[in-house]
């Protein structure tokens, strides 16, 4: 048995995690801490009864270390983080102070706990970041691996590659045993309604547009959540302290792509399911008519990066991963998801 800390585990990527871990660990016990940002969600992990909810920010190091020592914890899954691009562009501060500062204090409550007063028993902090901290690719160079150099493109993906920095400090300074994955694009069930997948499905639902930054064609590569779940677990049992993996979906696809399988498999749903034309009356495709006709191109983002893409050789080779879900499969069950979970999804449009 081992007692994890999942911080920003009421979020999306966290919040599968602690699902998907609850599911495949079921003798484990889990503590989240989570402060219940507008991201954060009590809900998302309502009825995993391993899961313990603490309410906290990761920057009260006291809490971090109280919860270190009295749990017992031996593995921290760090996942808070401010994640969404456009709104590190018009409040950059709240992404320095969790993702930099917020790193920074998890990684002295663990240093405190587990080596200045620690008694030597096995340990991990696994640190999850994202591949935008490599910045953009052209349309032909290579996809990024572990030793592609960091050129991060806005706030965000700057105070993510600093995180990774510290992380990567306190294991070759202080001998913490800490593991980093580099992950794509995740999409999946619990994806808050800001992020493309997500807000493109329940647009089409209420009948308003999908705004489409740029020409949009910028590409990234999709990773079903469970799958990115998948490949953390693989890098806790399997991965070498002190490296670095890229988890992705080997799913490269321009934004336009990814909106186009997003409007057929809409239009597919309200010909399959019975009712979903009463339930959604606003949704084009309620009326026989084609949720691609929402499509509108907006002014693009500032700074937007063209093209990411991954490439997971090590974390295959060394970790044995190997992601499950092809795009088709994972978005038709994102969908699915959504159109039963209403009661999760709803009240977020109302702060939205």
């Amino acid at each position: 048995m081992a007692n994890l800390l999942v911080t920003g585990g009421a979020g999306f990527i966290g919040g599968n995690f602690v699902h998907y871990w609850a599911r495949t660990h079921p003798n484990d016990a889990i503590v989240v801490l989570d402060s219940l940002t507008y991201a954060g969600n009590r809900s998302t992990i309502a009825g995993v009864e391993q899961a313990e909810l603490v309410v906290g920010d990761i920057c009260d190091t006291d809490l971090v270390e109280k919860l270190l020592r009295e749990r017992r914890i031996s593995t921290l899954v760090h996942f808070a983080a401010e994640s969404h691009v456009d709104r590190s562009i018009t409040g950059p501060d709240a992404f320095i102070e969790t993702n930099i500062l917020g790193t920074h204090s998890l990684l002295k409550a663990a240093r405190k706990v587990w080596l200045d007063s620690g008694t030597g028993k096995e340990h991990r902090f696994h640190h999850t970041s994202t591949d935008e901290v490599f910045g953009s690719l052209g349309p032909v160079e290579p996809a990024f691996s572990e030793a592609t150099q960091y050129k991060p493109n806005s706030p965000y993906s700057a105070s993510k590659a600093a995180s990774d920095h510290l992380v990567r400090a306190w294991h070759h300074t202080f001998g913490l045993s800490t593991t980093t994955t580099n992950c794509s694009n995740n999409y999946g069930p619990y994806h808050y309604p800001e992020k493309l997948i997500p807000l493109f499905i329940l647009n089409a639902l209420s009948g308003k547009p999908l705004p489409i930054y740029g020409d949009g064609m910028n590409v990234r590569d999709w990773l079903y959540v469970e799958d990115h779940c998948r490949g953390i677990e693989a890098a806790l049992f399997n991965g070498k302290p002190g490296e670095t993996y890229n988890i992705g979906g080997g799913e490269e696809l321009p934004n336009m792509a990814v909106i186009e399988r997003i409007c057929r498999e809409v239009d597919r749903a309200f010909t399959e399911i019975e009712g979903l034309g009463e339930r959604y009356p606003d949704a084009p495709a309620a009326r026989g008519r084609l949720t691609s006709e929402l499509k509108t191109f907006v002014k693009d983002r500032q700074g937007h990066d063209r093209r990411y893409a991954i490439d997971e050789t090590k974390a295959r080779e060394q970790l044995g991963y190997m992601p499950q879900y092809d795009f088709e499969a994972g978005l038709r069950g994102t969908l699915r998801w959504f159109l039963e979970n209403e009661i999760w999804w709803k009240p977020l449009l109302q702060q939205y």
